[in-house]
C-alpha cells in the first residue's frame, strides 16, 4: 500500500510527541524543534504549551498502543472529538493542497491537537486501522507509524530491530552453553 509521505505530517508530529516522552527527552528545545520541523506557526514553547502537548501526547500514545482496530478506531475517534474543530482544504507557502484541521487563529495547542488528530485518522483510514504500534525490543517504548511495503513492521527503528535480533542471538548462544 503506497502512503503519501507528503500527507504525513501529522503522523509524525504525534509519533515524535509520543516518543519524546517516551525516550525521557523532553525539553522546551526539544518541542520547539518537532513544532518548526512539522512546520507549526508559534512564538515560544512556555510553561502551559509544555504542559498541555504532554498532555496530550498521552492521549496520542492511545492510538500507537490499541490492541486491534476496534481499539484503534475508538481511540483516534476519542482524539479526533478534542482535536478537530473544522476541516478544510488549503494551499499555502508554496505548499500542495492539503488538509487543515483548525483555523489559522487557533492558538498552538488547539492546532497540534488538530494536526495530529486528523493525521491519525486519515492515517488509520489509508492503513484499514493497522500499521501503527509500539516498538516490540522489550525497554523502548517508542512509537511507529508503519509505512513500509509489507506493513509488518514491529520496531520503532532499524537500529532497535537489530538490538533486538543481538539479544536474541546471545540469549540463544548462552542457552546453547
Amino acid at each position: 500500500m503506497p502512503f503519501n509521505h507528503d500527507n504525513m505530517i501529522g503522523v509524525r508530529l504525534a509519533e515524535r510527541l509520543v516518543n519524546l516522552r517516551a525516550t525521557r527527552s523532553w525539553t522546551s528545545e526539544a518541542l520547539a524543534s518537532a513544532l518548526h520541523d512539522a512546520l507549526v506557526r508559534f512564538d515560544t514553547v512556555d510553561p502551559e504549551l509544555e504542559r498541555g502537548l504532554s498532555a496530550w501526547a498521552s492521549e496520542l500514545r492511545t492510538v500507537f498502543a490499541a490492541d486491534d482496530v476496534d481499539g484503534r478506531m475508538a481511540s483516534v475517534n476519542a482524539v479526533l472529538a478534542v482535536g478537530v474543530r473544522k476541516v478544510q482544504l488549503a494551499t499555502h507557502d508554496g505548499l500542495p493542497p492539503h488538509l487543515h484541521f483548525a483555523d489559522h487563529e487557533s492558538g498552538v495547542l488547539d492546532r497540534v491537537r488538530a494536526m495530529t488528530s486528523g493525521g491519525l485518522a486519515v492515517f488509520a483510514t489509508e492503513a484499514g486501522g493497522g500499521r501503527m504500534g509500539i516498538c516490540a525490543r522489550q525497554g523502548c517504548d517508542c512509537v511507529f507509524a508503519d509505512v513500509s511495503k509489507n506493513g509488518r513492521r514491529a520496531y520503532c527503528s532499524a537500529a532497535c530491530g537489530n538490538r533486538d535480533a543481538v539479544q536474541r542471538y546471545r540469549a540463544r548462544s548462552a542457552h546453547r552453553r
